[in-house]
């Protein structure tokens, strides 16, 4: 009984991953020195200000996703969600982070991450985010990337030109 347990263990952990490779989300590499990077200016989600260049995928799209963004000094991101998962790495300067539904700068639960630094949101955990300085960071995920602030009125997408 214990030789057909680890036979079918195995066989399942040899077809998952190979399964794995033939859902493969991309059939090339990507080497991207930082100084390639091709900036322009973040979707309108994001408050005004920001820059952005993909690295890997499509953030619009339904697959793995991984950008650069890079924001000026005193940027701010108010409260909102995502409904997936969101991964950043801090490439340069320094980005605060907070959990709640409203942006409060300066509070003890509050944390700075600086270069190396990493934040993981899981779907659907309200945070905000702000810098105080230029601050470059590499965020990653599951597409589509959207945005669903607490406060509609902070939602960069409803201001009326």
């Amino acid at each position: 009984m214990k030789t057909i347990v680890s036979v079918t263990t195995a066989a399942a952990i040899l077809a998952a991953g190979s399964l794995a490779s033939l859902h493969a989300q991309t059939k090339t590499h990507v080497i991207s020195a930082v100084k390639d990077a091709q900036w322009g200016p973040a979707p309108p989600m994001l408050p005004p200000g920001a820059q952005i260049a993909v690295l890997a995928g499509n953030p619009m799209g339904s697959s793995a996703y991984t950008v650069r963004l890079k924001f000026p000094a005193n940027y701010a991101i108010p409260a909102h969600s995502h409904p997936t998962d969101e991964n950043v790495v801090v490439v340069s300067g320094a980005v605060t982070f907070g959990m709640g539904d409203k942006l409060v700068k300066g509070a003890a639960s509050n944390k700075t991450l600086t270069p190396g630094g990493y934040f993981l949101a899981p779907a659907g955990m309200t945070h905000f985010a702000y810098t105080t300085s230029e601050t470059t960071i590499v965020l990653y995920g599951q597409g589509p990337v959207e945005f669903k602030y607490v406060n509609p009125a902070d939602d960069p997408r409803s201001v009326k030109n």
